[in-house]
């Protein structure tokens, strides 16, 4: 008689595992941190290592804190420093930029109980206290290819602010340059190139599903025609394509389902263009992508697939009845 092996799951073993998938991610990001450096010198590289670096040594030292096993291993505390970094003007002080880190992996992550526990974006949650904490140096912009010291630096206004501020129409938008990111902005909000050739590889490595980062993307094109906006401004302008392809997309904080995925990404787009036209700050990627991953467990309670059979078993049931 044949003997059975009882055991837990997971039964079949991938051979993807968290640390491919998150060097995949910074892989992807590779193209948006190369545009980074080339657009605003040795001190985005700068902004990016200390964020990295303060997220790493905040992991290694909160899971000792805690007495929990290691888990800087797995590269997504190098992710979380990445994405924070690309969410930063090139003015930022390291401190404030460690501080932002900090926030990121203990509050954020940790406290929560590490990688997959965390319900909101750990990178976005600490932009946003970064901005409140600290408006003026969150919003200090400089031109494009200034490569000057910080204090001598061109301060310049990003296409959104330029938006805001000629409501009137009268301010006319460089597409070229917004796609190539000759303009002001954080890091990773500059060139939408980079950051299409970086989600393309996510989505060829099958690393994310494109229905967020689509379904985002057309919601603020469509909501931007309807409101009498530019659908092409909106979607190069700002942070949307970087939120829409490396932060919406996290495994974390968003559906699981394909439903789920839709209306998530609906509602991410809907907040973005209603903040972008309607609140006191021109940018609202961040907010509306937070306040989603807060949703997201309402949103995978009401929308969830059919079980297997259920319809079968309804109708059982009131034969039966």
């Amino acid at each position: 008689m044949e003997k059975l092996i009882v055991s837990s799951s997971p039964h079949f073993h991938g051979k993807k595992t968290t640390q491919s998938i998150m060097l995949d991610v910074i892989i992807g990001l590779s193209p948006a941190m190369i545009a980074s450096v080339v657009i605003f010198g040795f001190r985005a590289a700068v902004v990016i290592l200390t964020c990295v670096a303060s997220c790493v040594l905040s992991e290694y030292l909160c899971r000792r804190v805690m007495k929990r096993p290691q888990t800087v291993g797995d590269l997504s505390c190098v992710v979380t420093g990445v994405l924070l970094a690309l969410n930063l003007p090139v003015t930022i002080h390291p401190l404030i930029a460690a501080f932002g880190s900090v926030v990121a992996i203990v509050v954020v992550k940790q406290m929560f109980g590490g990688i997959g526990q965390n319900f909101v974006n750990p990178a976005l949650t600490a932009r946003i206290v970064l901005m409140n904490s600290f408006p003026a140096r969150m919003t200090h912009w400089t031109a494009a290819f200034d490569y000057s010291a910080t204090a001598d630096a061109v301060t310049t206004a990003t296409p959104l602010a330029s938006f805001a501020a000629n409501a009137d129409g009268t301010y006319v938008p460089d597409y070229l340059e917004m796609f190539l990111g000759a303009h002001g902005g954080c890091l990773g909000e500059t060139c939408a190139l980079a950051i299409l050739l970086g989600g393309i590889y996510l989505i060829a490595r099958r690393v994310i599903s494109p229905v967020i980062p689509l379904t985002y993307l057309g919601t603020v094109a469509v909501l931007s025609l309807l409101l009498g906006r530019d659908p092409l401004f909106d979607l190069l302008a700002g942070g949307l394509m970087l939120g829409a392809f490396f932060m919406a997309t996290d495994y974390t904080t968003s559906p699981l389902y394909f439903w789920g995925r839709v209306v998530f990404a609906v509602g991410c787009g809907i907040l973005t263009i209603i903040i972008r036209e309607f609140g006191s700050l021109p940018e609202g990627v961040s907010y509306s992508i937070v306040l989603m991953n807060i949703l997201t467990p309402l949103i995978e309670r009401w929308i969830r697939p059919r079980a297997f059979g259920l319809e079968k078993q309804k109708r059982k049931g009131e034969l039966e009845g």
